[in-house]
């Protein structure tokens, strides 16, 4: 069964939301789509993405804020995105010299979780 084709806009989209996942380990939000594509609305973003669902290029876990996801990659699981937030966290605060305490629970976390 082949896909229906994305028009070009939702390719855009699509290719924005890949790197995006690539780049952070989470899915955007639809705010930051909107603004990061210069959408006008909220509402744009969840038309196109719907789309997308509907297409099978996306698919969206739940109803929270970043469950989208590629259909290519297979289920992201909660463990996986606990694990990439904490990374994340912690790399933020490496860069902003933020306290040593918190730092170490991040890392103490990651540890623990096996990441």
């Amino acid at each position: 069964m082949t896909r229906e084709r994305a028009t070009k806009k939702q390719q855009e989209l699509l290719q924005f939301i890949s790197d995006f996942i690539s780049e952070h380990n989470y899915a955007p939000s639809y705010r930051e789509i909107m603004t990061l594509l210069n959408y006008k609305s909220v509402s744009t973003v969840a038309v196109h993405v719907d789309g997308l669902i509907t297409k099978g290029y996306l698919v969206k876990k739940d109803k929270s804020a970043r469950s989208i996801r590629l259909a290519s990659e297979g289920p992201e699981t909660d463990e996986n995105t606990h694990l990439a937030w904490i990374r994340t966290e912690i790399l933020k605060r490496e860069t902003a010299e933020a306290d040593e305490k918190e730092l170490d629970t991040l890392r103490k976390a990651l540890e623990f979780l096996g990441g």
